[in-house]
């Protein structure tokens, strides 16, 4: 729900009422007009009852939200470096650390649509349509598993969506249950008589102190009151005592031969890997991301990519002789979770043939 604070309604009550007055004294401006207001007046209600005509499915989303939103929010709604994420949290809201996102945090559809109509995209608010808006807000949804990838979101379907946090809000009423109760504090001539010392504690160090304190101990300090070596030793020691990292599993495939290549269809390629960039690098400087890098992955034996750590399903299809070429790509490429339960990879699949077609070729060209 979108709430404007009191004291800035307060403040902004006050603008408005001295601004007539403060105008017509200086001969300076105008009364706003009705048009102008609403130009301004974007506020929508919980309910979405004053939402604006328009609708946006969820993949037209996921093209409006690759070419506005991902560089800062990732492909998959992720977050891309130290910006949010908007997806993912589910059931973390108890944890030290919780992941706070649409889908795990926030209460409201309506705050959602408001703050991306209002706010975004970064540095050019107000340059989406609605119709945009609606697509945007769809395609979050859909990131966060709230709605199937045939959803289209608009004024009709909008109440049909209700955020898995909708009831972890409540009231702010303490001025009513509260504030009563509190002990009002003493600020002057507190307490009877004079303020008596009645003792000193000065740590060691202190020559003319006369008190020794207890020094804190080595096992309290643990490294950090070590002597450098002792350090470097514990390091070296934990190191020594730490279990090996898991490594993939390593299949010996032959290289592949080289493979003719159609360049318009690896130009297109090119531009549909824009949707796996965020996760995925290919060239001569790539390193793995969130996802491995993809040089070479025609021909190659899954999960063999040094240094990436593979899911539990991938390393198991691995063990299984699972050998990337075009029948396997195509598949998975068109629906990764059908294809293989448990993925790590979030991406939702693409959803055209054609689309499959570039992205094999364009691999290709990085296979040779």
């Amino acid at each position: 729900m979108s709430k404007f604070p009191k004291f800035l309604m307060v403040a902004s009550v006050a603008a408005l009422t001295a601004a007539p007055a403060m105008a017509e004294k200086l001969g300076l401006g105008r009364a706003a007009t009705e048009a102008e207001v609403a130009a301004w007046d974007l506020d929508i209600f919980p309910d979405g009852s004053n939402l604006p005509a328009g609708k946006g499915d969820v993949w037209t989303g996921e093209e409006v939200f690759a070419d506005a939103c991902a560089v800062c929010h990732g492909e998959f709604a992720e977050g891309a470096g130290n910006w949010p994420k908007l997806a993912g949290g589910a059931d973390t809201l108890d944890h030290e650390d919780p992941l706070k996102t649409v889908g795990s945090y926030w209460p409201y559809l309506s705050t959602t649509f408001d703050y991306v109509r209002r706010s975004m995209p970064f540095g050019a608010a107000g340059t989406l349509s609605d119709d945009d808006v609606y697509a945007i807000v769809a395609y979050i949804l859909y990131s966060n598993d709230l709605v199937d990838d045939d959803f289209v979101l608009s004024k009709e379907t909008f109440s049909d969506v209700v955020l898995p946090n909708a009831e972890g809000f409540i009231v702010d009423d303490r001025a009513e249950t509260e504030y009563g109760t509190f002990t009002n504090r003493c600020m002057s001539d507190c307490k009877p008589g004079a303020v008596e010392i009645t003792t000193t504690v000065v740590f060691p160090g202190d020559p003319n102190s006369g008190f020794d304190a207890t020094p804190i101990s080595q096992a309290v300090m643990g490294t950090a009151g070590a002597t450098p070596d002792a350090a470097a030793s514990t390091e070296e020691a934990s190191a020594e005592d730490a279990p090996a990292e898991e490594t993939a599993v390593v299949g010996e495939v032959a290289a592949p031969a080289v493979m003719a290549l159609d360049e318009e269809l690896v130009a297109k390629g090119e531009k549909v890997f824009k949707k796996c960039k965020a996760c995925h690098k290919v060239g001569d400087k790539a390193k793995n991301g969130t996802g491995p890098i993809l040089n070479g992955v025609f021909g190659r034996a899954a999960g063999t990519v040094d240094g990436f750590k593979y899911s539990k399903p991938m390393l198991a299809a691995a063990e299984g002789g699972l050998v990337w070429d075009e029948t396997e790509l195509s598949g998975y490429l068109a629906n990764p979770r059908k294809y293989m339960k448990g993925t790590k990879m979030s991406f939702a699949g693409l959803k055209k043939d054609k689309d499959v077609a570039a992205i094999l070729e364009f691999l290709k060209s990085h296979s040779q």
